[in-house]
């Protein structure tokens, strides 16, 4: 772990739990949640793959997946200078710089930035408000990360289509109220869905998120597993969501 990088007054640095690694958070810009963690945790990595995550933030889930995974690279790629710039101290910090790398840029432009058909899996934790939907944070980069100011849920899934190699996995969370959408779009940019699972935060609530595997020219047939559940008691969470969180053997 490197001690020479610039930790600015206004950033903390949090333990993810996971091989000693941490993470530059701004709390005035945006912090990861239990999404991006949950959404590391249903994407699988195959041996020797590479990764893209589109709209990384922070850089969370390139690092995380790196961390839990044996991906042979992830890239991150984020529009917004100063969260790119923080990823890519993080990325510093934990010495990642062979494995994860950070690119400023715009999504609607990443196949030009990347190529077509240069990844193996494309991973995304996309803006969940469309237009209209929900306030918008006063705060820019807040807004950009909750709201689809920047980029759309179909930039997303287009720019996937395109990134992905054939049978080239795509993995995304979001709300369950956008599920007709995710479908719609997968299908017309030829990405099949193939796994669903919906995230509930009690065994006895309605799901709060949807989690969704699709391949790139895969065969019509999709498995719905069965929900994840959050917490078991307030501010307990599940042996699942433990694991996800600290690895095997810490629930």
């Amino acid at each position: 772990m490197r001690n020479d990088i610039t930790i600015h007054p206004h950033e903390r640095v949090d333990d993810l739990h996971r091989d000693g690694h941490l993470i530059i958070q701004d709390p005035k810009r945006f912090c990861f949640g239990v999404d991006a963690v949950i959404l590391s945790g249903f994407a699988k990595i195959k041996k020797g793959e590479n990764v893209l995550d589109l709209g990384t933030g922070t850089g969370i889930i390139p690092i995380l997946l790196a961390a839990k995974t044996e991906g042979k690279h992830f890239t991150g790629l984020e529009i917004q200078t100063e969260s790119a710039e923080m990823a890519n101290r993080s990325v510093l910090l934990n010495e990642l710089e062979e494995r994860v790398s950070i690119q400023e840029g715009d999504i609607k432009e990443a196949v030009q930035l990347f190529g077509a058909s240069s990844f193996d899996v494309v991973t995304s934790n996309p803006p969940y408000m469309n237009e209209g939907g929900g306030l918008v944070n006063p705060f820019a980069a807040k807004a950009i990360a909750r709201h689809e100011i920047l980029c759309s849920l179909e930039d997303v899934v287009a720019a996937a289509a395109r990134l992905l190699r054939p049978l080239g996995r795509f993995y995304m969370i979001h709300r369950p109220h956008r599920l007709t959408d995710i479908m719609v779009l997968l299908r017309q940019y030829k990405l099949e869905p193939k796994r669903i699972r919906f995230v509930q935060p009690y065994a006895d609530k309605e799901p709060t998120m949807v989690l969704v595997e699709a391949a790139r020219g895969g065969k019509p047939m999709v498995k719905v597993d069965a929900p994840l559940v959050i917490y078991q008691a307030p501010q307990e969470y599940t042996e699942e969501i433990v694991e996800i969180y600290y690895g095997k053997g810490q629930a």
